[in-house]
């Protein structure tokens, strides 16, 4: 029966001839290492592994993973498209790949070096000086800095692919801001829960080893052991954000925009809610001249200025160093087997994919006899890339003329131009349509920088094709990744990033909070609040509509008008401005993704979503209505995630108070608008509505809703979630617990505006609560809220 099932596994996969295979060492011959995995596959049989499966993609849905898809009209967070068997590679093999991984990582090091230190490799004629100087990824303003490490490179990747000879070569080196260590833990994460009764038992080495070795390397580059660790990304509409905050968390490092960063006497801060904070050690994610507007692009905005000035001075390390993305110039390929020759005095253990570079000599003699053949003439044009022998020429474009001949075109375009061989991958087993199928791919390894030299994760993470086409890999074409697995001959212990500590337990203080997150969290506060208050308005409203029929009346006009002054139209069953607000706090959570919990992200997710769907289909009335309660439910659900799951750091402080402060503006607002002498009938009922007291209101008082009961109730109940009074007591009880300024007076002026509040409230009447005097606490909550952003905030 297991040779059977095996059979149908197998039965449509065939590789392709002439193509290396990661599953067959040979046609109808198994690798060794893929057959456990194999047979536990066949044994499940298909309905169990298509719910397998499903269960890892629930995994990543339940994570928040994603990546950004980029189209004509913007871009959008899309599925992480998991190929769910994963690659499987021979420990010994890997051992190996690592030790050409490592010499060319020393490689890289030793050419960053010289390219920005003594400039031999181009004095000495193993570059040439164009390649360099030409490159806009060589930095001028970086040469002759040295970094504080002594080192300019840290964390590297490289993309890998298996030669129709079974061996391996390098097809890239990524050495500006790799990406995809992060993806590689969630692939390990999901494909272990698919396998998760075949993964503890298969030897598959594990790779938290890895990332606690770069941590800990990281943070022994700190100062004297001072300052801080941070993760520096472009910010949330990056393709890989979810990776930045995801590794900030999992390696508790801060996560940095450039607009947290300031350079201050040399030295680089970050704006906390403390008070700037050193940082001495920044693993940078975004592109080198993008880093500082002042030496390097002037037109970047998500730079910091004077960032090169504070590498000069040694003030930061910085991972990888400004200026590292010349190294992945293709042409650098070309040059590196006689550069490993000269600076290691050894050939290089991984190969280059065969590249050239049309500066040199005998390649332009053979770009001009190629050209000659293909017989481009005045009226003739090529585009690039075009074949020439079997190898790929990249970039630009040719078109012959009278007045431009080949040579001329030869002397100035083609020196520019790089060629590769073209390149033919391996494939790996994929399972599509139920079928497993070859399919192309490559391998993407990480290697790190730790005192003892570099290490590379045992493991990584492989990009597949979606067809036979090798060009099809990129997840942007519906390419998909996989896990890779390094499989062993022995067993292999559990492993976590925390290895035991020797010494007593320690209860760590949690990490400081940079201004712009706390700015986040606050505003956070302030959008779910407000939405959830005019979804109560807008409820009311039809309500009342759908009682009303066609007739209108005068509190109907009067509900309606009230609206519209926070610029919801009323004739718009799901109003596009109640969208917006949705829409904006789900971007002031994804700014703080490494600070937000997951279930909280998803219920603020389905929030929005649901909003935008019921817009096309919500109607006036109790259809509206309706669509409102369904709303407030998962308004609740949020709020008690934020409540119950939320630690009681400083950011759940903003948060909170960001909360209290908007729903004392607005129950302030109602109760000016609908507790007015003017107001019309019915409108104290609309008030405790709205005001979510209807209930309390019976219990409390035993007469019909009057003005004083209504103001007692919503503005000087201090047992009253929703009273003003409460929000007072909140704000005052929580601001206690802020940080306080250094050398500052024993009481802020944001706690001394809100215990005047607190008091004024505590000892004021319902009768004594005019409305003039509502209208005065709303700007003293107002004031209240411009103090706290003087002091934290900005």
């Amino acid at each position: 029966m297991q040779a059977e099932t095996l059979n149908d596994l197998l039965a449509g996969y065939t590789p392709r001839s002439g193509v290396a295979d990661e599953l067959f060492a040979a046609p109808g011959q198994l690798r060794p290492v893929w057959q456990p995995l194999i047979d536990h596959m066949a044994g499940l049989g298909p309905d169990v592994l298509a719910q397998r499966f499903a269960r890892g993609d629930q995994y990543l849905a339940d994570a928040g993973v994603y990546f950004r898809q980029h189209t004509a009209s913007g871009s959008d967070e899309r599925n992480w498209p998991l190929s769910h068997v994963p690659v499987v590679i021979a420990a010994p093999e890997w051992r190996a790949l690592s030790d050409g991984i490592v010499q060319r990582a020393e490689l890289l090091e030793r050419v960053m070096a010289d390219l920005y230190g003594p400039g031999r490799l181009v004095s000495d004629g193993l570059l040439p000086a164009e390649l360099v100087a030409q490159n806009s990824e060589w930095l001028r303003p970086v040469v002759g800095t040295r970094p504080p490490s002594g080192h300019f490179l840290h964390f590297l990747a490289f993309e890998i692919g298996r030669s129709p000879d079974g061996s391996w070569f390098v097809l890239g080196d990524r050495t500006q801001a790799p990406s995809g260590a992060g993806f590689a833990l969630e692939n390990r994460m999901a494909t272990s829960r698919v396998f998760f009764d075949h993964f503890s038992g298969s030897n598959v080495e594990r790779l938290a080893g890895f990332f606690r070795a770069f941590r800990d390397a990281a943070n022994g580059l700190r100062h004297d052991g001072q300052g801080r660790v941070a993760i520096l990304t472009p910010g949330q509409h990056t393709d890989t954000y979810f990776e930045h905050a995801y590794i900030a968390r999992y390696l508790g490092f801060l996560l940095l925009e450039a607009d947290d960063l300031k350079i201050d006497n040399g030295l680089l801060t970050v704006r906390t809610v403390s008070g700037p904070e050193p940082i001495s050690v920044l693993w940078r994610r975004l592109d080198s001249r993008f880093s500082d507007p002042l030496e390097l692009s002037e037109e970047s905005t998500i730079g910091t200025p004077g960032m090169v000035s504070a590498l000069r001075q040694g003030a930061v390390s910085m991972l990888n160093c400004l200026g590292s993305g010349v190294l992945e110039t293709r042409a650098m390929m070309a040059f590196l087997p006689r550069i490993a020759r000269t600076l290691l005095g050894e050939p290089l253990k991984l190969p280059n994919i065969a590249t050239w570079w049309c500066g040199q000599p005998r390649e332009l003699d053979h770009v001009r006899r190629t050209l000659d053949r293909m017989m481009i003439g005045p009226a003739q044009s090529t585009r690039l890339p075009f074949e020439i022998d079997g190898a790929t020429v990249l970039g630009g474009s040719f078109r012959g003329s009278a007045q431009r001949p080949i040579d001329d075109w030869l002397a100035t375009d083609a020196p520019n131009l790089v060629g590769q061989e073209a390149v033919t991958l391996s494939t790996t087993p994929a399972m599509i349509d139920g079928q497993l199928v070859p399919r192309p791919m490559v391998v993407r390894v990480f290697a790190a920088r730790t005192p003892q030299g570099w290490t590379v994760m045992p493991g990584g993470y492989a990009r597949i094709g979606r067809t036979e086409d090798p060009t099809a890999l990129a997840m942007q074409n519906g390419g998909s990744v996989a896990d890779v697995w390094i499989v062993g001959d022995r067993p292999v212990s559990r492993d976590s990033l925390t290895a035991q500590p020797d010494g007593p337990y320690v209860r760590r203080a949690p990490g400081v909070l940079p201004s712009r997150a706390a700015d986040n969290l606050y505003w956070l506060g302030r959008y779910v609040e407000r939405a959830e208050s005019h979804v109560r308005l807008l409820r009311a409203f039809h309500l009342r509509r759908e009682d009303a029929g066609d007739a209108e009346t005068t509190l109907i006009d009067h509900l309606s008008r009230f609206i519209s002054t926070f610029g919801l139209d009323t004739a718009q069953p799901m109003p596009t401005a109640l969208l917006a607000q949705f829409d904006t706090a789900l971007n002031c959570a994804g700014k703080v993704r490494d600070r937000f919990s997951t279930d909280g992200w998803h219920a603020l997710n389905d929030l929005a979503h649901s909003a935008h769907a019921m817009a096309g289909t919500a109607q006036p009335g109790d259809d509206a209505a309706r669509a409102m309660t369904v709303l407030l439910r998962k308004l609740a659900g949020f709020s008690g995630l934020v409540h119950e799951n939320m630690f009681r750091f400083t950011g759940w402080r903003f948060l909170s108070m960001g909360r209290a402060l908007e729903r004392a503006d607005h129950t302030l607002a109602l109760l000016e608008t609908f507790c007015d002498l003017k107001a019309p009938a019915g409108s104290f009922d609309v008030a405790v509505e709205v005001g979510d007291s209807v209930i309390t209101h019976r219990r409390r008082y035993a007469v019909a809703t009057t003005r004083s009961t209504v103001i007692d109730l919503l503005a000087l109940d201090e047992g009253n979630p929703r009273s003003v009074i409460f929000q007072a007591d909140l704000l005052r009880r929580e601001e206690t617990e802020l940080p306080r300024p250094e050398h500052g007076p024993r009481m802020t002026d944001l706690g001394r505006r809100i215990l005047r509040l607190q008091t004024d409230l505590a000892t004021i009447t319902p009768e004594r609560l005019t409305t003039r005097r509502i209208g005065g606490l709303r700007r003293d909550f107002a004031a209240v809220s411009e103090a706290l952003t003087d002091l934290y905030l900005v």
